[in-house]
């Protein structure tokens, strides 16, 4: 049975990197659509990135990252903890452009990599037009709409709408516009939770 699958996410979150294995293993088994939409963990950081904050320092004292480490390697991904809190505005504008041209999910994909791989700043504009180019977009053409302005409200008024429904953190995935699932939870959980959204029981009469 089909389903839409909306997925909110910041790029600096590495549970929302790690969580895209379990969003490909969906679209393995399902006939899934999905759309990454921003969320901002920390609106108030500047353009050039904040130390991290006291609270990721000492989740990663208490193993985060093991976990972590654990959740990239059962999906396959690579994972370099980041170093520094990155503003990710100009990342979200620059996937809004990859939307309008039918590469936001593989654009969005490779920020990430970007990111937890490559340890850039997604704040860079070398860092985001070779990430264009790579998705087979034309980076220069990126930039200019950004900078622009074209997509700052797209962004806000999303962003706006994950707080309207209750997104409080990252990654929360949206089934079909109605139910919620927190955090980077296993595979077996979703399909769980798709066995009984998708497969409801029958009404008593």
């Amino acid at each position: 049975m089909d389903f839409k699958l909306t997925v909110y996410s910041d790029y600096v979150c590495p549970w929302c990197y790690v969580g895209q294995g379990v969003v490909t293993q969906l679209e393995q088994a399902y006939q899934v659509e999905v759309e990454w939409r921003p969320y901002y963990l920390r609106p108030d950081t500047p353009p050039e990135g904040l130390p991290l904050p006291d609270y990721v320092l000492r989740a990663r004292a208490n193993g985060s990252e093991d976990r972590l480490a654990q959740l990239a390697n059962q999906n396959g991904l690579t994972y370099r903890p980041s170093d520094r809190l990155y503003n990710t505005r100009l990342a979200h504008e620059a996937t809004e452009y990859a939307r309008e041209h039918g590469q936001a999910n593989e654009f969005h994909r490779l920020v990430f990599e970007q990111v937890f791989v490559a340890g850039a700043d997604p704040a860079n504009w070398s860092v985001l037009r070779s990430t264009a180019e790579a998705a087979g977009l034309n980076g220069a053409e990126m930039q200019t709409a950004v900078e622009s302005g074209k997509y700052t409200q797209a962004v806000a008024d999303q962003v706006q709408m994950a707080y309207q429904i209750g997104v409080q953190s990252v990654p929360t995935y949206v089934i079909n516009d109605k139910y919620a699932i927190v955090g980077a939870q296993p595979y077996e959980a979703f399909k769980q939770a798709l066995g009984k959204i998708l497969n409801p029981p029958p009404a008593a009469s």
